[in-house]
């Protein structure tokens, strides 16, 4: 016996071309897609990785999504981090189950959502943004994953300051993050871990002049690249395209002054 789908389960539901579909699934509710419809009640008690058919006959393969699929189908206003950087993000400032982590710059909140998943039940994540449509969105994104309990948003320029204190761990997705080191540095215990993310090089120079001046060494600066590979054994090559530059990320830690 496999395991089953239930109400309220998001639900992905992968077509012809590979073509995705990501839906909570509620009894009464429907799937438009160009291959027909799904009704929910038809997808409800089914087992995971089960083929189901549209109105027209369309099959598709009902998956439970990963949580990498849910990030790709964020909803958004702006740009979101993209998974490859928020994996090693979340290894290079060591957010884990119980731990706490703060960021500033809360956009659509796929950052947000994948800190959240990490720290479990049992941590908490301090999300800071100064545009309210922008942390609206987010709570929305994060209530729909069943996240919101484990963060905190707050509507406030970083300039003003930042709590808690002694965190082990801050996060800036800002153009300016070097304005705002002396909040950042009196929130952050000795020896833990800041990151940023730029887009360009002349942004990432500035933050690092500024760093030394803020008590944080061990600076690090890198980028990730994903590639990926038809999957066919008689072809087996790389994609035409790739994902390649998204962001410059800057890691450092907090030393004493």
């Amino acid at each position: 016996m496999g395991i089953k789908s239930q109400a309220g389960d998001l639900a992905m539901l992968v077509g012809k071309g590979r073509k995705q579909f990501l839906t909570q699934l509620q009894p009464d509710n429907k799937l438009q897609t160009h291959w027909g419809v799904l009704r929910h009640a038809d997808l409800i008690e089914r087992d995971w990785g089960s083929r189901v058919k549209s109105h027209s006959g369309a099959d598709f393969l009902l998956l439970q999504p990963t949580f990498l699929d849910i990030l790709l189908h964020t909803k958004r206003r702006s740009q979101i981090m993209y998974p490859k950087d928020i994996g090693y993000i979340l290894l290079r400032m060591s957010v884990g189950p119980g731990t706490e982590v703060l960021e500033a710059g809360t956009g659509s909140g796929a950052l947000t959502s994948a800190l959240a998943w990490a720290v479990g039940p049992g941590g908490r994540v301090f999300s800071y943004d100064r545009r309210e449509d922008m942390q609206e969105l987010a709570r929305r994104n994060l209530e729909r994953l069943g996240l919101a309990e484990r963060v905190t948003l707050r509507l406030q320029d970083i300039e003003l300051g930042l709590e808690p204190r002694e965190l082990p761990a801050v996060f800036l997705d800002l153009p300016e993050p070097e304005r705002y080191l002396t909040q950042v540095r009196q929130a952050m215990r000795g020896g833990g871990v800041l990151g940023a993310i730029l887009p360009t090089t002349n942004q990432v120079s500035r933050l690092l002049q500024a760093l030394d001046q803020h008590s944080f060494g061990m600076v690090e600066v890198c980028e990730t690249l994903l590639r990926f590979y038809k999957s066919v054994p008689e072809r087996l090559r790389p994609e035409d395209r790739m994902l390649g530059h998204t962001g410059y990320l800057v890691f450092a830690r907090a030393m004493q002054a």
